[in-house]
């Protein structure tokens, strides 16, 4: 009888297992740098600090997520996604409800909904990025960017909102309506100085724009 030899047993690559150590670490990452920014100001943070915070090497956050500019696109990013990831607006879980929204007003409420969700995420970030970009250029154009693409989105918004109903106003003003009110101030004004609900204030998104932009 002939004895077969076999070389030894390969283990098989788990891919999964380093996909979620390397979520973890980014989350880490991100965590990390939202409380130093928050504790210290985006400008008085260094890098060897996030690190240190989040249980990594510095090269790790610069292979992971790049130079602190990119950490605080990222933040803003994931602020709006709510994930750990970036997520294009147009693949983003809400962007579709208010399309697939069967008319204005609910598209209306969907939208409300959504930016109360939002909001408090963001007004950290934000807060961060404005305190900084006096003094640092590239966050200052950072803060430009999100604005007009936050005013980009609010016409693509307005523009499925006219198809559904017949608006009281042209478009264009229309979607500087919606982006003024949305804004994470009007949030952190109402909820966090004048002690609003985030749904006394969700409601007063979405009556505000049924009022303001749709035709009686």
């Amino acid at each position: 009888m002939m004895t077969r030899v076999t070389g030894p047993v390969k283990r098989r690559y788990d891919a999964s297992r380093r996909r979620q150590a390397a979520v973890r670490t980014r989350t880490a990452i991100l965590e990390a740098a939202r409380q130093l920014f928050g504790e210290r100001g985006y400008t008085a943070t260094p890098m060897t600090a996030i690190a240190d915070r989040a249980g990594v090497a510095l090269d790790t956050i610069y292979a992971t997520v790049g130079r602190k500019p990119a950490l605080a696109r990222l933040l803003i990013e994931t602020a709006i996604s709510g994930t750990d990831q970036a997520i294009p607006a147009e693949q983003r879980d809400y962007v579709r409800a208010v399309q697939a929204a069967p008319d204005a007003e609910t598209k209306i409420a969907v939208y409300a909904a959504a930016i109360t969700a939002i909001a408090p995420r963001m007004a950290l970030v934000l807060g961060i990025i404005q305190q900084a970009a006096a003094t640092e250029p590239e966050l200052a154009a950072l803060r430009t960017e999100i604005a007009e693409r936050r005013a980009a989105n609010m016409r693509l918004f307005v523009a499925d909102l006219a198809a559904a109903a017949p608006l009281r106003l042209d478009q264009d003003e229309a979607a500087d309506i919606v982006w003024a009110t949305n804004a994470t101030e009007m949030y952190q004004l109402l909820v966090g100085q004048r002690g609003w609900s985030p749904q006394r204030y969700e409601r007063f998104l979405t009556d505000t724009w049924r009022r303001l932009l749709l035709a009686d």
